[in-house]
């Protein structure tokens, strides 16, 4: 297995974790099919939002693939007044990542991160490795310690 920064991060820190493969489909990146086509369950598996607040700048969220990003809370628990998707086109340049394999972790700048509290209601989450095609499930108050996150109602 190749590591990614991401996993050489959680290394150094001493976090335990473990890796999922998949195969990509870049015709469908629905959370929905990764989660059935490896027998994971769709609200362990977490996505990662890159976003931009308007006096912030770049946020990460990172939210169960079962559920949908508010942005109004988003700016709200950020300090911003309004908030929106990075372009797809921007997401490499600010973070290092690409679609479909943009991890929290590791990023090329330490943005701020906010984990959706509905981690905690799982041992294990899901989220992506730092390429595409690999996953990596760690307890949720490692990916805090990890990546600096801030657990929030998003």
């Amino acid at each position: 297995m190749k590591k990614t920064n991401a996993i050489r991060i959680l290394d150094q820190l001493g976090i335990g974790y473990q890796t999922v493969a998949y195969t990509y489909d870049p015709d469908n990146l629905d959370v929905a099919h990764l989660a059935q086509e490896n027998g994971l369950s769709l609200p362990q598996i977490f996505k990662t939002l890159v976003c931009k607040g308007d006096k912030t700048g770049p946020v990460v969220a990172v939210i169960a693939g079962d559920r949908q990003l508010d942005l109004k809370q988003l700016a709200k628990v950020s300090g911003n007044r309004k908030m929106a998707m990075v372009a797809v086109k921007e997401l490499q340049p600010l973070t290092g990542y690409v679609r479909g394999g943009c991890s929290p972790i590791g990023m090329k700048k330490a943005y701020p991160v906010y984990l959706d509290a509905h981690a905690n209601q799982h041992d294990l989450i899901y989220i992506n490795a730092g390429q595409r095609g690999l996953l990596v499930g760690l307890h949720p108050d490692d990916l805090v310690r990890a990546c600096g996150a801030v657990v929030v109602a998003v």
